[in-house]
């Protein structure tokens, strides 16, 4: 069973329900995807408000993941850099997968498809993506190609007493 990648899918209401619960669903399975659990669909689904008014202006893109029941099973967010001296490369946020799809070689068929997105984009050279450190998220971003640039200690707080460093990874297109 594979995975049907679509860059820029129509925004509908099984689309935004689809990726709440997703969010919500790789939150509580402890994916580090902006939130730390519990949390519903109804908690996620003011920041995916955000990524759709971005990705309605024009500043962001999305690349859904769906399952062979047409579900969403994965999303990719590319953000354009807007600072003219750094339009080459582009942010990568809220890469999610489904939980019972993990392990399986889809996560990195899902970052080989965004790789293939930014290629298609004019004149973007790079990808740049954060991830929370203690969770190895490093390691799998490293097996698909990309560099550890930088790591700022404690930058994230999950808790009052676990702090986590925020790590910035570089994916340069050739």
């Amino acid at each position: 069973m594979t995975l049907r990648y679509v860059l820029d899918p129509p925004v509908d209401r099984r689309l935004t329900d689809g990726i709440c619960a997703l969010w919500a669903q790789v939150t509580n399975a402890g994916g580090a995807v902006g939130f730390v659990p519990p949390v519903t669909d109804a908690d996620v689904r003011p920041e995916l408000t955000r990524h759709l008014t971005a990705m309605a202006e024009g500043r962001a893109r999305l690349l859904a993941a769906y399952d062979e029941e047409e579900r969403v099973a994965g999303t990719a967010f590319l953000m354009p850099n807007t600072h003219r001296l750094m339009r080459h490369w582009v942010w990568l946020y809220t890469v999610m997968l489904r939980p019972d799809r993990q392990g399986r070689g889809e996560g990195r068929a899902l970052m080989a498809a965004v790789e293939e997105a930014a290629r298609g984009m004019d004149g973007v050279r790079g990808i740049r993506l954060t991830c929370r450190g203690g969770l190895g998220l490093e390691h799998f971003y490293g097996s698909c190609g990309y560099k550890e640039v930088g790591r700022v200690p404690d930058a994230i707080r999950v808790a009052d007493d676990d702090l986590r460093d925020d790590i910035t990874m570089w994916l340069r297109l050739s």
